[in-house]
């Protein structure tokens, strides 16, 4: 059975407000599941929608941008829903079957999740592919290269050398 979300390193909220950025801490019982972390997104006053950044167990992390009634969820790794109800609930949102874990990390769902903000599934697909990176170290880059990674690492305690 997989774990509830008390492996989660850090769940952070990106929302643009009258054109500038804004990160904010999510509470942990938000992300027990795609449905509840995409119902606490929506509460948020953004212009265009919420982007939920999250991390768990140094492992894997779950991209979830909502905007109006859309939901779009990225994973970073679909053998992480073997051991956490977080990234199972990911792969039934995006209606995939089971997989077969053979050990080697493989994403799942929407590779272009952040395309129109300057990050385009390519992008996102080499940075999945860095498989020296952290979860924290991957989502920072993708804040970096969004326009708000200073904010990002703020919010998450993550220091720069």
């Amino acid at each position: 059975m997989p774990e509830q979300s008390d492996g989660i390193d850090f769940a952070v909220a990106a929302i643009r407000q009258d054109g500038r950025w804004q990160v904010s801490r999510i509470a942990a019982t938000a992300c027990e599941s795609v449905d509840t972390l995409t119902h606490a997104l929506r509460r948020l006053d953004a212009d265009g929608g919420a982007l939920g950044m999250i991390a768990v167990d140094e492992d894997f992390f779950v991209l979830v941008r909502v905007s109006g009634s859309g939901a779009r969820v990225l994973l970073s790794d679909v053998t992480a829903a073997d051991e956490w109800e977080l990234a199972q609930s990911a792969i039934d949102f995006l209606g995939l079957p089971a997989h077969e874990d053979d050990g080697d990390p493989v994403p799942a769902g929407d590779l272009d999740i952040l395309g129109d903000l300057g990050l385009p599934a390519a992008d996102m697909g080499a940075l999945l592919d860095e498989a020296d990176l952290y979860p924290d170290e991957m989502l920072s880059d993708v804040a970096r290269r969004l326009g708000f990674g200073e904010l990002f690492d703020d919010a998450i305690g993550l220091t720069t050398a």
